[in-house]
Order: structure tokens, then C-alpha cells, then sequence
């Protein structure tokens, strides 16, 4: 496994540098490293590596949501509010409709395989979207009206939206009758993940206040541990409580820092952000060496159009969700742009339907394979270039 992370971080290093000349962003470099020294091209990944992709990937995510939580300020989240909440489950519903209804024309794909498959597609993927909005919370664009705040809080929560349905269509794809209770899951699965998050945050905040003498290094060690422990709470509660791990770490980060000293959560969000720059490269290598290329021509130019349709029918979705907010034209173009890119989910549960042995499972996976490889770049691209004309700045910041 060492020869392997060898690979990943000098190749990932390498390919960035290439792509970041021709003003490219860095993630493309690294899903094209991983693609190439992939299990479907050279070869060059440990087996070891490969089956424990999923959780390296986990861990790289959590990273950036603890960054991200400690970057969030808690007034500005309250001032997001209505268009936050339609963010969460809006674009996703209307990309999930755009595949049932065009899918089965343009894919050939009866009503519930392309449910499947919009629920496969329809999440943003935090892990090209939540470092971005952290950088320009930073950076102090758009904070002011808290267009960084909204996405963040809007993209979070859409995920546990979209896995939820996943979840369900799977299960009737598969024979099972339909399950109304299962959808309550999904607001438990926010108050248990926010509530549990807020618990964990304060007991951290009261534990570091009164044992003084935790090193700063030890803070830092025992931030991402309690976060492991909350994504693995969401396993082991599994069938009992619905409960979303990954929103609760945010949470606990954001809990954190209201709390503490401003200067101790400035000194551990800049720690966290350093930490991330080896793990973006583990991440992105790892979902590039996810993409089996042997998928692309499965569905063909079909399945790109139907992917540009949905993300059309998506855009409205987002405009809907911030119509009558306080945001002018071009930071609805930039929040439309935001809130395109596929990658992480799509990787994680992409191969589920055929593992499943459905019979349109090879297609909902070439079509997840084809997303990542278009919207990815695309999204990492237009959020890259876009965001200081579509974005003011706060020169206070």
C-alpha cells in the first residue's frame, strides 16, 4: 500500500501542476491520475487500497466538513433561512422528475430505473463544492449575503435528501413493496444529525476549556476523532434511528466555534485546511481510480444529453428555491453554477444497482461514470473562473 500512496500523492502533485498551467483547476489532474493508474487502465493501485477507497475517501470528506464547520458563522446560517431549506430537496426533485420522465425515451429505461437513476445523479458533490464555499468565505466573496453560507447548508443537506430516495427506489426496484415511513427519514435524519452534532460541539468546547493543558496538536487529533466516531454512529444506528453522520460532524464543528475563542477556532480551521491539501489529493485520485472508462461508451452521446437536460431542468429547481431572496442576477447565475458538479456520491453508490443485480444496473452505472467525468471538471471549472465577476467581495474581510 505504501508504492500505492506513493502513486497517488506524487501523481496527483505532478498532474495538478500540468493542469494548473494551462489554468485549469487541480482536480482535474487528479481524477485523471487516478483514472490512469487506476485498476482499469495501468494498474499501479494495491488491492488493499482499492478495497478500503470508500473510507479513505470518508475520511477525506470528513476533513473539509470540519473545516467547513469551523468557517460557518452561525449568523449568517440564520440568515439563509427560507431559500436554504428549498436548496436542500428542490433542485434534487426536479433533477429526479427530468430523469423519469426523459430517461425512458432517451435510455430506454422503464418509470422505476430511472427513478433509480435520478436518484443516483441528483446530489451535488460536497467534496468539489464545500471546499470552494469555504475558500470564499475566506476570501470574503459573496459572504455578505451569504451566498457561500447557502450552498454549503443547501448542498449538506441535499445529499441526505438524495440517499434517502436512493435508498428507497433501490429497495422497490428490487421487488419491495413502497415504504411511506421510509421517507420520514429524512427530517429525522436532519434533527438527529444536527442535534447530536450540537451535543458533541459544546461537550468538545467544555472538554478542551477545562482540561487545559491539551496541546494544540491534541485538539486537532481529537476534532477528527469525534467525527469518525459520529460517521460510524450512523452504521451502527442503522434500522434503528435515522441519523446523518456526515451532517452531525459539520454541526459539531460549527458548535465548536461558537463557543470558543475566535482566535482557537481561526488557529484549528487553518490547521484543518492545511490537513486538507493531502486529502483532496487522496480523494479525488481515489474517485478517479473509481472510473471504470470501459463504462463510457455503454450509454453514449445519449446519456451526456440526458445528463445536460436534467441539469438544465435542476437549474430551475435552483432558481425557484432563490426567487425572492436578496440576490441579483449574477449570484443566481453563480449559485446555478455551484450546484452542478457530481462526483462523490455518484462514485459511492453508482455501482449498487448492479451490484444488486438489476438488470439496468450496467447502464445507471455508465451514466453515473459519465457524469463524474462531465460535470466534475465542468463544475470544479466554472466555479473556478466565475466567481470574482458574478461575486462581490467584502474588502472588510
Amino acid at each position: 500500500m505504501l508504492a500505492s500512496l506513493a502513486f497517488v500523492f506524487l501523481g496527483g502533485l505532478f498532474f495538478a501542476s500540468i493542469v494548473e498551467k494551462i489554468k485549469l483547476p487541480r482536480i482535474i489532474g487528479f481524477l485523471l491520475v487516478g483514472i490512469i493508474i487506476g485498476p482499469h487502465l495501468l494498474n499501479l493501485l494495491d488491492s488493499s487500497l482499492l478495497n478500503n477507497s470508500a473510507a479513505f475517501r470518508r475520511i477525506a470528506l470528513i476533513i473539509i466538513l470540519i473545516k467547513a464547520g469551523l468557517t460557518i458563522d452561525i449568523k449568517d446560517l440564520k440568515q439563509v433561512g427560507r431559500p436554504a431549506i428549498f436548496m436542500s430537496f428542490l433542485p434534487a426533485s426536479f433533477e429526479l422528475f427530468a430523469y423519469m420522465i426523459f430517461a425512458p425515451f432517451l435510455l430506454g429505461l422503464s418509470l422505476m430505473d430511472a427513478a433509480l437513476l435520478g436518484s443516483v445523479m441528483a446530489a451535488v458533490s460536497p467534496a468539489i463544492v464545500v471546499p470552494r464555499m469555504v475558500d470564499l468565505i475566506d476570501k470574503g466573496y459573496g459572504k455578505k449575503k451569504t451566498i457561500p453560507q447557502l450552498i454549503l447548508a443547501g448542498a449538506s443537506l441535499d445529499d441526505i435528501v438524495v440517499i434517502v430516495l436512493f435508498t428507497s427506489f433501490l429497495s422497490m426496484a428490487g421487488g419491495a413493496k413502497i415504504n411511506y415511513f421510509t421517507f420520514l427519514n429524512i427530517p429525522l435524519s436532519i434533527m438527529s444529525g444536527v442535534l447530536l452534532g450540537i451535543v458533541f460541539g459544546l461537550g468538545t468546547y467544555h472538554l478542551f476549556k477545562s482540561v487545559k493543558i491539551l496541546h494544540p496538536i491534541q485538539k486537532m487529533i481529537l476534532l477528527p476523532s469525534l467525527s469518525f466516531l459520529l460517521v460510524a454512529m450512523e452504521n451502527w444506528l442503522e434500522g434503528e434511528m435515522a441519523f446523518s453522520g456526515l451532517l452531525a460532524v459539520m454541526t459539531m464543528a460549527t458548535a465548536f466555534k461558537v463557543k470558543a475563542q475566535k482566535e482557537e477556532s481561526k488557529l484549528l480551521g487553518k490547521s484543518f485546511g492545511n490537513i486538507w491539501i493531502a486529502a483532496e489529493i487522496l480523494l479525488f485520485v481515489l474517485v478517479g481510480a473509481a472510473v471504470d472508462i470501459d463504462y463510457l461508451g455503454n450509454a453514449g452521446l445519449s446519456a451526456v444529453f440526458m445528463i445536460l437536460v436534467a441539469l438544465a431542468i435542476r437549474s430551475i429547481g435552483v432558481l425557484i428555491s432563490v426567487s425572492g431572496a436578496h440576490f441579483n442576477r449574477k449570484e443566481k447565475l453563480f449559485i446555478v453554477i455551484a450546484y452542478l458538479p457530481k462526483a462523490t456520491v455518484q462514485a459511492a453508490i453508482g455501482s449498487l444497482p448492479l451490484a444488486a443485480g438489476l438488470p439496468s444496473g450496467q447502464l445507471i452505472l455508465s451514466v453515473a461514470v459519465i457524469g463524474i467525468v462531465v460535470t466534475a471538471p465542468l463544475g470544479a471549472i466554472l466555479i473556478d473562473s466565475t466567481y470574482q465577476h458574478l461575486l462581490s467581495q467584502d474588502k472588510n474581510e
